[in-house]
């Protein structure tokens, strides 16, 4: 009995329809049960897996309409010009102006980046460093690393503060000093610090101090219009009347 054929053309029609495809549906557009030979058809096709949801998706390079960055989702599904996760997280490090928090990659690439950027870590593909208390990823490339960290350090001081620079220590301080004051005190202390944030200070200073945004606006107004309430001594005639013991006939 003869051996069957399989034709690749089977395999592009199925996904030149449905543009990306599991294996098991190429399995079965192709009409066999043996995955090796999908990937033997795939192969001259120039293929390509998915770099979300375990790469068990795939489509074809001409169908891949990728973006400047060499991305494209199609179902919620993401594919990169690169290739895995690993390899387009190496590329998008050895790339960046300033280098790439995890978190600032996951915002990127839609998909949980902590594990791969760990393991690229361990196989010295890209360089971990600690700055303002986060880890920050970077090329291995010494002189592009150094533009990294150079970009990445003036990117800081042009931002307005926060968390990343700024010490637990210090925002201990902040909240111990601010149970020492009284309602107008906090108030007015949260106003002067978001004012020296600037923009977006009012936000950013009402999580730190937990406090309400319209508080922090409220001691801001305040204090800019000068309705601050200074001398906070008893009023005459207040407090307590003097004790007068009364004598014994």
């Amino acid at each position: 009995m003869p051996e069957r054929q399989f034709d690749a053309q089977d395999l592009t029609r199925f996904l030149d329809k449905h543009k990306i495809a599991t294996i098991e549906e190429l399995k079965g557009a192709l009409g066999t049960n043996v995955a090796m030979t999908v990937f033997r058809k795939l192969r001259p096709l120039s293929y390509r897996t998915s770099y979300s949801h375990g790469n068990r998706y795939y489509t074809l390079d001409r169908i891949a309409d990728f973006d400047e960055r060499g991305l494209w989702s199609c179902r919620e599904i993401l594919f990169s010009r690169r290739g895995t996760l690993l390899k387009t997280l190496e590329y998008f490090i050895g790339h960046a102006q300033a280098g790439y928090s995890a978190r600032e990659l996951q915002a990127v690439l839609h998909v949980g980046v902590k594990e791969s950027l760990l393991k690229l870590t361990r196989q010295d593909r890209v360089l971990r460093e600690k700055m303002s208390g986060h880890f920050l990823y970077f090329s291995l490339d010494s002189a592009v690393r150094s533009r990294q960290i150079i970009s990445r350090r003036a990117k800081e001081m042009e931002q307005t503060p926060d968390e990343a620079r700024m010490t637990d220590k210090v925002k201990a301080a902040i909240v111990l000093f601010l149970s020492l004051l009284d309602e107008q005190q906090r108030r007015i202390y949260a106003g002067l610090e978001a004012l020296k944030v600037g923009r977006g200070g009012d936000r950013w200073i009402a999580e730190l101090l937990d406090l309400n945004p319209a508080t922090v606006m409220r001691g801001r107004r305040e204090l800019l219009a000068g309705k601050v309430l200074i001398n906070r001594a008893r009023k005459s005639g207040g407090g307590r009347k003097a004790y007068e013991k009364k004598r014994q006939e």
